[in-house]
């Protein structure tokens, strides 16, 4: 097997999958700290955080991080989750050194220099604002805060405009002196990489990152609703959120197989059904998060005012329907797409990167892909109607609806799903 994994003794995991046939590596350290585990007044503050990471250190400017970088032809980047922020760079494999030297200084020495955060607060501010003018992206920020209603996993990433221009170098270094501590770390590797190599140059450049890891975070409620916005938009924007299940829990590829059954392509019911057949819409999909203790299935569609109620119904049809009626059919073509899926990840040093980061958070240890296709081969037809029905019994619908009218009736039809459930 190509991974290997070692634990150096402040508790940081170092994982690496050599990819011989490649000329790069992909690299990153993965935190297990996210928006769930800020306080109220934090609000947005691992976001921030990320965005400082690039704006200077004790021996680098902001400039020079990425021309040290770029000068070699490499990239870096970095993106904050709920439950997990991630700093990744890709580099020849002579350049993994520089690399790595990058990341750990961004994490370890951050300049934190008042003018950059002014200026950042500005940026991250103007983030919010774009968001806001997305409607397709906005009704999420409102589906995942109606679902978990006054609860950090409900709350958006971003933060506000008034917690973000709250933050000060002072808090930003306590946030991540509190959390980002090794235990709660993984450097991960993938590509023309040398395990031993790695390890060496994590041992040398992670050692402030000392303390035993954070508590966890306060635990999820699911809690449904409706949140209503009317806006005057060309189109009505919806969300519907069940409450899912967690990244251990044992259907969670029976649901996934539900998920994609339902609304995974151009083959799944909801595309066929309110596209194909009734053309009431242009895009519509479902999604399933995962989070350590909760989970949440969605679906998302655009849809004329006139037709949401409609749309609505059909949705709530199909979902009830796929739950007592899903074919062999149905579930094998599910299953390859989820298996080609797998596979085609592969084909990528940065997404095993990052898979097996969040394999060591999530399961303690690397998954062979051979154990994965083994439990999406395990799925029947009968474990996936099961988790359609558990899904549609275990809450009740969170909604987010933005646009001219028609709203509130389709909010209320999909209500009615738990009532098809009973």
């Amino acid at each position: 097997m190509s991974v290997e994994v070692t634990r150096i003794p402040s508790g940081l995991a170092v994982i690496t999958d050599a990819m011989p046939h490649l000329q790069t590596a992909s690299l990153g350290v993965w935190v297990g700290c996210g928006s769930r585990y800020e306080a109220a007044d934090e609000h947005g503050i691992s976001h921030f955080l990320e965005h400082m990471a690039f704006k200077g250190t004790a021996r680098r400017t902001a400039r020079q991080i990425a021309e040290e970088i770029e000068a070699v032809g490499g990239d870096l980047n970095a993106g904050t989750g709920v439950e997990m922020t991630a700093y990744y760079a890709r580099v020849l494999r002579t350049d993994i050194a520089l690399g790595l030297d990058v990341l750990s200084d961004i994490l370890s020495n951050p300049s934190f220099d008042p003018g950059e955060i002014t200026r950042e607060k500005n940026v991250i501010v103007q983030e919010i604002g774009a968001v806001e003018d997305t409607p397709d992206d906005l009704v999420f920020e409102h589906l995942q805060a109606t679902a978990f209603a006054g609860q950090p996993v409900g709350r958006s990433i971003l933060g506000t405009p008034a917690t973000v221009r709250s933050f000060d170098a002072k808090r930003l270094r306590g946030y991540l002196t509190r959390n980002y501590r090794a235990p709660a770390m993984v450097v991960a590797a993938a590509g023309a990489v040398d395990h031993e190599a790695v390890v060496a140059e994590a041992e040398k450049r992670f050692s402030k990152f000392i303390g035993p890891a954070a508590g966890a975070p306060t635990a999820a409620r699911f809690s449904g609703g409706a949140y209503i916005e009317q806006r005057d938009l060309e189109q009505v924007h919806i969300a519907l959120g069940l409450e899912g299940v967690p990244q251990r829990d044992p259907s969670i590829f029976s649901l996934q197989v539900f998920t994609n059954v339902l609304g995974g392509g151009m083959s799944s019911r909801l595309f066929q059904e309110v596209r194909e057949q009734r053309g009431l819409c242009y895009s519509i999909y479902a999604f399933h998060s995962t989070y350590a203790d909760t989970g949440m299935f969605g679906l998302y569609a655009g849809t004329d005012a006139i037709d949401a109620p409609e749309l609505m119904r059909v949705v709530v049809d199909e979902i009830a329907a796929a739950a007592e009626t899903i074919s062999e059919e149905e579930v094998a073509r599910a299953k390859a797409q989820m298996k080609v899926g797998l596979l085609m990840a592969l084909e990528s040093s940065g997404a095993r990167a990052e898979q097996l980061a969040r394999q060591i958070f999530v399961y303690g240890r690397p998954i062979p892909i051979q154990e994965i296709v083994a439990k999406v081969d395990a799925v029947t037809v009968e474990t996936t109607r099961a988790a359609g029905r558990a899904l549609i019994a275990r809450s009740k619908p969170a909604v987010a609806a933005l646009g001219p009218s028609g709203l509130e009736s389709a909010a209320a039809i999909a209500e009615s799903l738990t009532q098809k459930a009973a």
